[in-house]
C-alpha cells in the first residue's frame, strides 16, 4: 500500500500575481502586448498597425508645432435643454465625463501652427460621451469656420464620434445643418478645410462636417459610417462585407482620400497645406 502514498506533496495551484494594465489586448489582430510597447509606438500596435483610440490632446500634441495651440470657446459648456433623465441625470453625467476627461465637452478647439503653418483646429475625444456632437461640440465647430474665414487660414477637424448626442435631441440634430452650412461657407470663399477621420466616426457627424472636407483623409482601420452593420443588415437584407465600413475599403470606393499613419499626419497636413494654399 506504500507504493499509493506520496512521499512529497507537490503544490500546483500556485499562481503568480501580474500588475493589472501591464498589457493591452489589441482589438484588431487580438493579439497580448505590453503596454508601454504601444506608448512608444504612438498608440499603434506594432503586431497590426491598429490605431488605438487616444484623446484629443494627445492628438494636438502629434499634429501641431509644440506650444503653438492657443485654445478657443474653453468655456462652452452644455445646459441640459430638455432636463434629460436616463439611469443618471444628464446633468450628472455630464458632471461624471468632465470629471474623468478634463474636458468640457467632447471637442477642443483653438489656433495652432502645423510645421510653422497657420491653422484653426477642432478635435473631438470619443472619451467625452461618446464623442457625440451636441450643441456645444456644434458651436464650436461653426465659431472655428467663421475664424478660419475671417483670418484666411485653412481649418482641420479631427473626428472621432458616435454620432448626435441623444440627450440633447432636436438642439443636438440641428448641429448638422449649421456645421454643413458653416462649411459649405468656407468653401464659397475658397479657404481649404481638411477632414481627418479616427476611429469611429458614425452618425450625425459622418453626416455633416466630417465627409465635406477638401481633403479627407483617414487613419488605418477606422471605423466610419453612418449606421451600425446590423441595422444597415436588417434594412436592406443583405449580407454586408467584413471590412465594408473600414478605412481601407472606403479608400478603394472613392469615399477617401487618404490613410495616413498617425506617426505622418503631421508632415501629411502640412504638406497639403503647402500645395493648396
Amino acid at each position: 500500500m506504500a507504493w499509493f502514498k506520496k512521499s512529497k506533496e507537490i503544490k500546483t495551484d500556485k499562481k503568480v500575481k501580474i500588475p493589472e494594465g501591464l498589457w493591452v489586448k489589441c482589438e484588431s489582430c487580438r493579439e497580448i502586448i505590453y503596454k508601454r510597447e504601444i506608448e512608444k509606438n504612438l498608440q499603434i500596435c506594432p503586431k497590426c498597425n491598429y490605431h488605438f483610440r487616444i484623446s484629443a490632446r494627445e492628438r494636438l500634441g502629434l499634429l501641431v508645432d509644440e506650444g503653438s495651440f492657443i485654445e478657443m470657446d474653453a468655456g462652452l459648456t452644455s445646459n441640459d435643454p430638455l432636463a434629460f433623465r436616463d439611469k443618471v441625470l444628464y446633468r450628472e453625467k455630464l458632471e461624471e465625463n468632465k470629471r474623468k476627461t478634463g474636458l468640457e465637452d467632447a471637442a477642443i478647439s483653438g489656433e495652432a501652427t502645423v510645421e510653422g503653418h497657420p491653422v484653426i483646429l477642432v478635435v473631438m475625444d470619443f472619451s467625452f460621451v461618446g464623442g457625440s456632437m451636441g450643441s456645444v461640440v456644434g458651436e464650436k465647430i461653426v465659431r472655428a469656420a467663421e475664424a478660419a474665414l475671417e483670418r484666411g487660414r485653412p481649418l482641420v477637424t479631427v473626428a472621432s464620434s458616435g454620432g448626435a448626442r441623444m440627450q440633447e435631441g432636436i438642439f443636438s440634430l440641428m448641429q448638422m445643418a449649421r456645421v454643413s452650412a458653416a462649411v459649405g461657407r468656407l468653401k464659397d470663399n475658397g479657404a481649404l478645410y481638411i477632414s481627418i477621420l479616427a476611429d469611429p466616426t458614425f452618425g450625425g457627424v459622418t453626416a455633416s462636417f466630417a465627409m465635406l472636407g477638401d481633403i479627407i483623409l483617414a487613419e488605418p482601420k477606422s471605423l466610419v459610417g453612418f449606421a451600425g452593420r446590423g441595422v444597415i443588415e436588417q434594412t436592406i437584407k443583405q449580407q454586408l462585407p467584413e471590412d465594408f465600413q473600414r478605412a481601407e475599403f472606403l479608400l478603394e470606393h472613392g469615399f477617401i482620400d487618404k490613410i495616413v499613419d498617425r506617426k505622418d499626419i503631421k508632415k501629411t497636413v502640412a504638406k497639403i497645406i503647402e500645395l493648396l494654399t
